[in-house]
């Protein structure tokens, strides 16, 4: 069986988790804007599920606003807020998710100037830019608080206090951050945060923006006005519980399972640089599941492939570009040689993964590279 060693891209569903969804997918079929008694337990369902997210982020729970995932909560930030504003300035930063970076590209298309906040070689904010780029006139910045491909955490806190100080409205992608380090809306201090489910072992189709309520934002969907009219649609009660549910358990069990996957992640880059490897924004603060390095003179796709057949799921880069031919856009931004960059592959470990596993892969990457070095030879004489 494959080991899974993918859980950036997507984790599995916990079966507690599954357990708690699959009634509403059963007899608690309701429409929770229904007034009978289906519709009633539906919508105390959905009341359960938005307290129990807003526990776990530091919110209160009429500040969770139910999307059907993290790329929609990121563009109804951005082109929600943009809508009730004229068009001035937005600052992102180089390395923001294609989901903040091709909607703020639309803006820049309809008036708005865009303002790319650049890093440093290790993949962290430069914060003279980012002072630079905030500096008026400016109406919107979005930074994520973790990257899906390095894992380098940003100061977010910090961006937020500049940003507050211009009368800025600041957002975060917390996709990849929430299950993996503490999260605390309230205390980063932005006006907006992005969360979704199916990183934290819920289902998939389910995010979340989480707002500061005096935030002008328009909906991107509009008809029966559900989500405080930020987001209409019936909601998906059965995902909505699960996500809660997931959320619970991601708080309640993170500090013993990141020590724990910490401890493989070193594990794995220890075998990783004695084969030679070159490991991406090891010098900061990362997420402790994240691994992202690549072998000068080996491709990542072609590694990738090789892996898979070896019997290990690993990325090349992010899920949502990983078909992609080109380098990785954060890479470069970092300043990463471009062949370099293509050579680059992601390690991103969770719940399920063991000692063996790392070890097994190590024992795999060896052979495998023995392999492709071989064969890169061969076509060289």
């Amino acid at each position: 069986m494959t080991v899974y060693l993918d859980y950036n891209a997507t984790t599995p569903v916990r079966e507690a988790v599954l357990d708690e969804m699959l009634p509403y997918l059963k007899s608690g079929f309701g429409n929770p804007s229904s007034a009978h008694v289906y519709g009633r337990l539906a919508k105390e369902a959905v009341v359960k599920a938005r307290s129990r997210i807003a526990q776990a982020v530091g919110c209160q729970p009429s500040q969770v606003i139910f999307t059907s995932g993290g790329s929609e909560a990121n563009n109804l930030f951005l082109k929600g807020l943009a809508a009730s504003l004229k068009p001035s300035k937005i600052a992102i930063s180089a390395i923001e998710h294609p989901s903040v970076a091709k909607p703020a590209e639309t803006l820049a298309c309809s008036g708005w100037a865009l303002r790319r906040i650049a890093v440093d070689q290790h993949g962290f904010l430069d914060m003279n830019d980012a002072k630079s780029a905030l500096s008026p006139p400016c109406s919107m910045v979005s930074v994520m608080l973790a990257n899906n491909e390095t894992g380098a955490i940003q100061d977010v806190e910090r961006i937020a206090e500049l940003a507050r100080s211009e009368k800025i409205c600041m957002h975060t992608d917390a996709v990849q951050a929430f299950g993996k380090i503490p999260l605390d809306f309230s205390k980063l201090g932005v006006h907006a945060m992005t969360i979704s489910a199916h990183k934290i072992y819920g289902p998939k189709g389910v995010g979340a923006l989480i707002v500061d309520k005096r935030l002008p934002l328009m909906p991107l969907i509009e008809g029966g006005g559900q989500e405080s009219g930020l987001r209409s649609g019936t909601e998906n009660v059965a995902a909505i519980v699960g996500f809660g549910a997931a959320a619970e358990h991601a708080v309640s069990g993170m500090s013993d399972l990141m020590s724990r996957i910490g401890w493989l992640r070193e594990k794995l880059e220890c075998g990783l640089s004695e084969m030679g490897a070159f490991l991406f924004s090891k010098a900061g603060l990362r997420l402790p599941n994240t691994t992202y390095f690549s072998f000068p003179g080996i491709d990542g796709p072609t590694l990738v492939t090789e892996m898979d057949r070896a019997g290990f799921a690993i990325a090349s880069g992010s899920a949502c570009s990983s078909g992609a031919t080109e380098p990785s856009a954060t890479l470069l931004a970092m300043g990463v040689d471009a062949d370099l960059a293509r050579g680059a592959v992601r390690v991103s470990l969770g719940l399920e993964n063991t000692e063996s596993h790392v070890g097994d892969f190590l024992a795999a990457m060896h052979v495998t590279l023995s392999r492709l070095s071989g064969m890169m030879r061969r076509l060289q004489a």
